[in-house]
C-alpha cells in the first residue's frame, strides 16, 4: 500500500487551493520521480468564484515580476479538497504499484506574486509533461496533468564516472 500524506493544517481563503504531487518509483531510467499534478484547464466559472483580495503576497524572487493574469493561473491550476481526493482515488486505483507516495497539502497564503503556472513550464530534455487526460482508462471530470524533472532524480542505474559503457 503506498503512503499518502493529507495535510489538512487550518484553514485556507478559498476552495481551490490544494497542491498534490507523487513519486514515481521509476520513470523514464530514472528513480524516484517528483511529480507535481496540476489542472491544465478551467471554466471562466472557476476564476469568477474567487474572490481575488489578498490572495497574492510580495515577489517570489526579487527579479519576479508580478502578472496578475499568470499568478491567477497558479490557484486555478490547483485542487478544490473534492478534486484533490479525485486524483488521490485515481492514482490509487490505477497507478499504486508504480508509486513510493502521493504528497497533498494546501496551498499557502498568501502566494507568492511572480511565480510561473506549471502549465506555462515549457517541456525540454529532463522537464515533461504526463497528459493524464489522454490515457484510455482517464476518468476524471477535469484534464490532468503532472510535471516532473528527470534532471533533480537519479538514474536507475548508477554509472561510473569514466565509464565508456
Amino acid at each position: 500500500m503506498i503512503p499518502i500524506i493529507q495535510i489538512e493544517n487550518g484553514d485556507i481563503p478559498i476552495q481551490r487551493g490544494y497542491a498534490v504531487s507523487m513519486v514515481i518509483k521509476s520513470f523514464k531510467g530514472r528513480r524516484d520521480v517528483e511529480v507535481h499534478l496540476f489542472r491544465p484547464e478551467w471554466n471562466e466559472a472557476d476564476e469568477g468564484e474567487i474572490k481575488w483580495d489578498n490572495i497574492f503576497g510580495a515577489p517570489a524572487t526579487l527579479d519576479a515580476i508580478p502578472d496578475p493574469k499568470k499568478d491567477r493561473k497558479i490557484v486555478l491550476e490547483a485542487f478544490t479538497k473534492d478534486e484533490r481526493d479525485q486524483v488521490i482515488d485515481y492514482l490509487k486505483e490505477h497507478y499504486s504499484s508504480r508509486l513510493e507516495s502521493i504528497f497533498s497539502t494546501p496551498m499557502e497564503f498568501p502566494v507568492p506574486a511572480g511565480l510561473p503556472p506549471l502549465s506555462s513550464i515549457t517541456e525540454g530534455k529532463d522537464i515533461g509533461l504526463i497528459k493524464f487526460e489522454k490515457v484510455p482508462h482517464f476518468d476524471l471530470p477535469f484534464a490532468l496533468r503532472g510535471l516532473y524533472n528527470l534532471g533533480a532524480h537519479r538514474p536507475l542505474v548508477e554509472t561510473r564516472e569514466g565509464d565508456d559503457n
